[in-house]
């Protein structure tokens, strides 16, 4: 099965068209050279600028962005999420800190970076548009060649406008997001125009998509299907029209090279790098190693994320992203079950404290603790004495950074193994991190957490239960927890069950379903955006980040600050405010 990646061609081609369909003023991209359309209006040259489309799905692209704009929603979504800290230490990457305490200003560079990201997706998209209109014009594609390319490029052009919007839209001030399509004037555009029906539009052109595209890295019928569903429900509130959607993609949706998409079997599998494209992956980003790009197809928006460098944890850098107390506490279970009570729609996980090694050194005598865990613990977090994929267990402080500052766990669900080092690493770089362990950008639990949200936000079915626990009975296979070194012995004291009766009403449906998403999904991007949706923004964070402030290292990154309205999103970026010509307006 062949892999869509980078084509040669997108290093003279980038940048191409750009003056039809975005300015360069307004993306502050300057192209290397241009090339008129008639050269490239043919199968090969639109299908070369669709490629180049697509390399923007991982956020970044050489000379675009990094790890500031990567997908994986590490930064924005994970860390703004209080799933994680910054980690390593307080001088490295400084820029992050802001983000991570609420008190970004607009002239944040990752701001600015994950902003030309976006746009210049939807540049590139546009210029395939484009092109693809002038080769059917000319007869060099057919119709159907056309309407696919197009098709594909519209639903990318739609996805790079949500992250957008997901990012800088704020409906209580009625500001939006600059939409560019391939006639638009960027010289007019502005961002006080509610834009999300033509969001919705390039997104629902991609659902008459074809589910088989030969490609695992192309978008497909179920991928859209997909992305629309959660434009819905994130931008409009519409449940039913997400949930008609979903069920879709539940009943007949498959991969996009037409595999089969499901539950696996268990949970660790999912983020072993060789199981990237295995059923639990809707939508994965292909990352390719070794390929003589210089990483630039690896995961390199991940790169920081691993153990800090020393002679036995993996990646060699950096010691970024380690989960946070609070995160780590969510696991806790009695029974079984999640320490949350439905009925009051309240949290009692924080008053287990899970025991970790903070202020011992790896030869100080260590005793783990013996409490009942959610067994998606120890595949997300690395902790003292867990073995840490096949790497052995972790050592604990000599795996992080400054742990005075980012606290005493570690990354795991993007970390390779041991074994696959040099196979499924990047060879001869300054560091082993750059992977081939694509992000799961969309994958069948979400699905399911998504259908479930659905039919609780719409009282119909069975408000999710059975969707949660389909979710919950995969994590409870023992098949799949972590083991000690004899491949027997659980490595904690793991205990999860199926909630036992139906969810006695909406409120306490959204409560679990929730909590579930947290559990289930934590540290893949999605729980600031999440936390959005649901309105909940200041509410939860705020009392995150109380439980927080009594650790001695959040400590030193959250004391003083507080979270307020101002917090749902970001900022626009200075940069693009003054490149637009005062076009453009502040959101707040």
């Amino acid at each position: 099965m062949k892999n869509l990646r980078f084509l040669s061609v997108i290093a003279i081609i980038t940048g191409l068209l750009l003056m039809h369909s975005c300015s360069e003023e307004f993306l502050e991209i300057t192209p290397n050279g241009s090339l008129d359309a008639q050269v490239l209006a043919t199968f090969e040259g639109v299908d070369a600028l669709l490629i180049g489309a697509y390399s923007m799905i991982d956020g970044l692209a050489e000379g675009v962005g990094g790890w500031e704009s990567a997908s994986s929603g590490w930064v924005f979504g994970s860390i703004r999420g209080m799933e994680a800290n910054k980690g390593t230490d307080s001088g490295d990457q400084p820029d992050i800190n802001p983000i991570q305490t609420y008190t970004e200003t607009a002239t944040n560079p990752y701001l600015n970076l994950k902003w030309q990201a976006c746009y210049e997706g939807v540049s590139r998209a546009n210029s395939t548009i484009l092109t693809a209109a002038v080769a059917l014009e000319n007869g060099t594609i057919t119709q159907a060649e056309h309407d696919g390319m197009v098709m594909q490029a519209r639903a990318l052009r739609g996805v790079y406008h949500f992250w957008a919007w997901k990012l800088w839209a704020d409906r209580s001030t009625g500001m939006y997001i600059p939409y560019v399509d391939e006639t638009t004037d960027t010289k007019l555009v502005t961002n006080d125009v509610d834009v999300r029906s033509m969001i919705i539009a390039d997104l629902e052109a991609g659902t008459n998509l074809p589910n088989d595209m030969k490609q695992i890295g192309r978008f497909n019928k179920t991928v859209c299907q997909v992305f629309l569903a959660k434009a819905q429900m994130q931008m409009y509130g519409d449940y039913a029209t997400a949930d008609g959607l979903l069920a879709q993609v539940i009943a007949s949706g498959t991969q996009p090279a037409g595999g089969t998409i499901g539950l696996m079997a268990n949970y660790g599998d999912i983020f072993d790098a060789a199981q990237r494209n295995a059923e639990e992956s809707v939508y994965t980003v292909q990352y390719s190693v070794n390929d003589n790009s210089g990483a630039w197809n690896a995961g390199w928006g991940e790169v920081l994320n691993f153990p800090y460098k020393s002679g036995t944890s993996p990646g060699g850098c950096c010691g970024f992203f380690n989960p946070t107390q609070d995160y780590v506490n969510s696991f806790n279970t009695v029974g079984g079950l999640p320490m949350i009570d439905l009925a009051a729609q309240t949290y009692s996980y924080n008053t287990v404290f899970i025991t970790n090694d903070m202020g011992y050194t790896p030869a100080d005598p260590y005793v783990e603790f013996a409490g009942e865990v959610d067994p998606r613990l120890d595949w997300a977090v690395g902790r003292r004495g867990i073995p840490y994929w096949d790497w052995g267990p972790h050592t604990g402080q000599d795996w992080i950074r400054d742990q005075t500052y980012s606290g005493p766990y570690s990354p795991k669900k993007q970390v390779y193994k041991a074994s696959q080092e040099g196979s499924l690493t990047e060879v001869g770089n300054w560091t082993s991190g750059y992977t081939a362990n694509g992000y799961r950008m969309i994958r069948y639990a979400d699905v399911l957490l998504l259908k479930a949200e659905c039919e609780a936000m719409s009282n119909s079915g069975d408000l999710g239960f059975g969707e949660v626990n389909l979710v919950r009975a995969r994590a409870a296979n023992p098949a799949g927890f972590v083991k000690e070194a004899d491949n027997v012995t659980n490595a904690a004291n793991y205990v999860i069950a199926q909630y036992p009766t139906p969810f006695a009403n909406q409120a306490a449906a959204m409560h679990a379903i929730k909590f579930e998403r947290k559990l289930e999904l934590g540290q893949e991007g999605h729980r600031y955006y999440d936390l959005q949706r649901w309105g909940e923004v200041v509410s939860e964070l705020t009392r995150i980040m109380a439980y927080e402030l009594t650790m001695s290292w959040s400590n030193l990154c959250y004391a003083g600050q507080n979270i307020g309205s101002e917090d749902v999103n970001f900022p626009v970026p200075q940069r693009q405010l003054d490149v637009s010509n005062n076009i453009l307006i502040q959101n707040r």
